[in-house]
């Protein structure tokens, strides 16, 4: 029961740091002097970050459903 509350916050943590790395790449948050903003690679790993979050919480609620 404890390991699925924990993969429940690591996958929503991941999936909001990549919603920050989606959207400073697509130059709509953070300081201009940032290398990730208006970068296009960060884009691309925003979006990868988020669907691992979404994984991960996936599995954390399936584990929970188990328990």
């Amino acid at each position: 029961m404890k390991g699925g509350r924990t993969l429940i916050i690591i996958g929503a943590v991941v999936g909001i740091f990549g919603s920050v790395f989606h959207l400073q790449g697509r130059s709509m948050v953070g300081p201009e002097s940032s290398f990730m903003y208006s970068n296009p690679e960060w884009v691309g790993y925003g979006l990868q970050m988020i669907i691992a979050g979404i994984v991960i919480l996936g599995a954390g609620f399936a584990v929970l459903k188990k328990s």
